[in-house]
């Protein structure tokens, strides 16, 4: 299997797999946003995914770290989330946040940098934001 895409997935699977298909399509976006405009948070997929405090889920104190490692293509949102990373990666996959590159869970304290800012989209419980690209929606 790709390793982007698997990297991907889970990331995407561990961050948003109560959210249905579409929050796990929208985490899909941002990583791909992010991997598309290289900077702080990573250059490819896999970096974007994996550079530390970006995605919660990857957090070594995060207990859905061990959940995202040992998921299989049984849970049927990490098949559909496998499917989406697939055609993110493929460059085929609808941007459902309208250009996000960060979000965060609604319900949550509200992060520093979503100050003062309106969210792109609201999808499930986060809200979506571009802080980090040209037009930072602010």
């Amino acid at each position: 299997m790709n390793v982007a895409i698997d990297i991907a997935a889970r990331t995407a699977w561990g961050e948003a797999r109560g959210e249905g298909i579409s929050g796990v399509q929208a985490i899909l976006n941002v990583i791909a946003n992010r991997a598309t405009h290289p900077g702080w948070w990573g250059h490819d997929i896999a970096s974007v995914c994996t550079t530390p405090w970006q995605f919660s889920c990857r957090n070594e104190d995060d207990p859905n770290l061990a959940k995202l490692k040992a998921v299989t293509d049984e849970d049927p949102i990490f098949r559909s989330a496998l499917s989406l990373a697939g055609r993110m990666v493929a460059h085929t996959l609808p941007d459902i946040t309208g250009g996000a590159d960060s979000y965060y869970a609604i319900g949550s304290t509200k992060p520093r940098w979503a100050a003062n800012r309106k969210p792109l989209k609201v999808i499930g419980h986060h809200a979506f934001y571009r802080v980090g690209l040209t037009g930072n929606g602010a």
